[in-house]
């Protein structure tokens, strides 16, 4: 079990994560965190340059902080069980800026006012990279740290290649499984996760709309009704299958206690698909 967190206060999701931090990391950085949380906060409410606030429904400020909380956590599991390779103070600010980061993709300049972010939803990924390079570099931050941010938003990809994306070590590597992990179990796992589900076929309809990154490609939903019958399958189907197989499980950290206990975040999850069936199953034929 773990403490309940409003991911709609970005300050609350911050005291979590620096508590997290510092228990990890008794001689860690303390101004570390309250720096990265004011960053991401100025690029999602359009304080940041000339972009504007985040206007994409599903992935929003709290989609990024609801995998951000699950990222902290995870680490912290791993962290207490000791598994290799062990991670470094370094390894954690890097994955906790890469959280931060991996959606501002769907971000917009000033002068882009047709649409939602959502229109980005095919590019946003290589659109995170690119917006965490043009960022970090401003702030004076070194390019194989950044590269690393860039390789962890990377496994973010619905259809990566992660055997393509070129780490520079073990640890980057399985924190960018990590990042991937906390990502799908972060947003599957919310209380509304299933009332919000008609706002995401709403940003894939957009994409199709907008042709990104062409025409062809289309909605890969008919309509809402199409998204929530399959979304059962994506949990069984492909999710169990990207979190078992391809991230090598480091999902089982979040069991409490290690290694055999429940798993809040999975139990969640399957509360949501199975109401979710429920929901389905009681519509008229």
């Amino acid at each position: 079990m773990f403490d309940e967190v409003d991911t709609k206060d970005p300050r609350a999701a911050e005291s979590c994560v620096a508590s997290i931090y510092l228990s990890m990391f008794p001689g860690g950085d303390r101004a570390f965190v309250p720096q990265a949380f004011e960053w991401a906060g100025q690029f999602f409410s359009g304080r940041y340059d000339d972009y504007q606030a985040i206007d994409a429904r599903y992935h929003d400020f709290e989609h990024t902080l609801q995998g951000t909380l699950c990222l902290a956590r995870l680490l912290h599991g791993r962290h207490e069980a000791k598994a290799l390779p062990l991670l470094s103070q370094k390894g954690f600010e890097l994955g906790l800026m890469a959280i931060l980061f991996h959606d501002t993709g769907y971000l917009k300049k000033r002068d882009d006012t047709e649409g939602t972010g959502a229109k980005y939803t095919m590019t946003h990924v290589s659109r995170s990279a690119t917006f965490a390079q043009e960022f970090l570099s401003r702030k004076g931050w070194a390019a194989p740290d950044i590269q690393a941010i860039q390789n962890m938003i990377r496994c973010t990809g619905v259809n990566v290649d992660l055997q393509a994306i070129p780490f520079q070590s073990d640890e980057e590597r399985m924190m960018g499984f990590v990042l991937g992990t906390a990502d799908l179990l972060g947003q599957m796992a919310a209380s509304d996760y299933v009332e919000k589900l008609p706002v995401l076929y709403e940003e894939f309809a957009e994409a199709a709309q907008f042709g990104s990154p062409a025409p062809a490609r289309g909605c890969p939903f008919t309509s809402i009704q199409d998204l929530l019958e399959k979304s059962p399958g994506f949990w069984d189907g492909y999710v169990r299958t990207k979190i078992d197989r391809d991230f090598g499980r480091l999902y089982t950290f979040l069991n409490t206690p290690y290694p055999d206990g429940p798993n809040e975040y999975v139990r969640r999850v399957e509360h949501n698909i199975a109401r979710l069936r429920r929901s389905l199953a009681a519509q008229p034929k």
